[in-house]
């Protein structure tokens, strides 16, 4: 069973303290840092560096809300990449209240990471140099908007827990709706709720370690599993993101001969009607391509490689600069998952 009855009285508590502490985690004097004043100030530190985000969504399964960390003073946010950032601008909100619209600066789907640039500056911020590498059993610190309860001037949830392992999530089999395979720490705190994605994970220092994962879940066992990110396998992708260096601009597709054309896929959109109409699929046609590769009716295309589709006439103009020799690796959203598919044209 998810986490329900921990999420019923997560709720009141955090609602009252704005700190959520896991039953059998609660600080001891054999606590490296005790429940003391700057164990308090090291909370409402780490709290400041952590925004609310909302965004696409609303609707039943999927949540209009995550979480993000501040990680450089020009207002870049790290995230994770998920349905609630399929549109132009999102809004991020601080622990004092303040609102900004931010921009999808960049996004690396294997990492399921995304970058975004808010409109301000001189925030407070987790810095990314001399990162420290947590070893099992180290007490970290999750903090992170789950439940969607801080919508305004609320300090985000923090829940104490430690490292039980570092393992390797493409070790893990029936995980539904997860595309990173690589190093995880698995976590004792409650954080595969929704709106934690995104979430930081920090040392009982408030130095980043890392992002808090998606839900993720074994469908044969009901199992969630609590995870993070480390940060250290997020630094170069976060770098290559916020240098430009992972999506090319509209003037750098250039046509090429023979170039993929969507029909020839086997794949018939939705109507064109909208200025920015989104890359729903209408219909997939027997024994092409799209239908060999695993494409549905009603899935969403919304990544061609490293370029993010936000409307057809945008995927269209991408398929005109790849030649149909090449394959083409397309991310789609299906429900609430994000599914990978690579297609080869015959």
């Amino acid at each position: 069973m998810k986490n329900t009855l921990t999420g019923c009285w997560a709720f009141v508590l955090m609602l009252s303290l704005g700190i959520f502490q896991p039953l059998g985690l609660l600080a001891t004097e054999t606590d490296p840092v005790p429940q003391s004043t700057s164990w308090i100030n090291v909370v409402r530190t780490v709290q400041d560096k952590v925004v609310k985000i909302y965004g696409a969504g609303g609707v039943p399964g999927l949540e209009s809300y995550q979480t993000g960390i501040i990680i450089s003073p020009e207002g870049h946010i790290l995230t994770a990449w998920s349905t609630v950032l399929d549109a132009d601008m999102v809004t991020v909100v601080t622990t004092q209240g303040q609102r900004f619209e931010a921009k999808i600066l960049g996004m690396d789907p294997k990492l399921e990471i995304a970058v975004l640039k808010a409109d301000t500056s001189n925030l407070p911020f987790f810095s990314l140099k001399d990162l420290p590498k947590p070893d099992v059993g180290a007490r970290v610190l999750a903090v992170s908007n789950l439940f969607g309860i801080a919508t305004g001037n609320e300090a985000p949830s923090v829940q104490k827990g430690s490292l039980l392992a570092m393992s390797d999530l493409k070790e893990r089999r029936g995980k539904s709706g997860v595309i990173y395979q690589g190093p995880i720490y698995v976590i004792d705190a409650m954080t595969n709720n929704p709106g934690a994605a995104g979430g930081a994970l920090t040392d009982w220092k408030g130095n980043l370690v890392g992002l808090i994962g998606k839900e993720l879940r074994d469908p044969q066992s009901n199992f969630w599993l609590n995870y993070a990110i480390p940060i250290t396998e997020l630094q170069d992708s976060i770098q290559a993101i916020i240098e430009g260096k992972t999506v090319a601009s509209k003037n750098e597709m250039a046509v090429v001969e023979n170039p993929h054309e969507l029909i020839q896929l086997g794949i018939v959109l939705v109507p064109d009607v909208l200025s920015k109409t989104p890359a729903y699929i209408d219909r997939v046609l027997p024994d092409s391509p799209a239908a060999k590769a695993g494409l549905m009716v009603d899935d969403l295309i919304i990544m061609v490689g490293n370029q993010r589709i936000d409307a057809q006439n945008r995927l269209r103009t991408i398929l005109q600069s790849i030649s149909q020799d090449d394959a083409l690796d397309l991310m789609i959203q299906r429900g609430s998952e994000i599914v990978p598919v690579k297609l080869r044209q015959e």
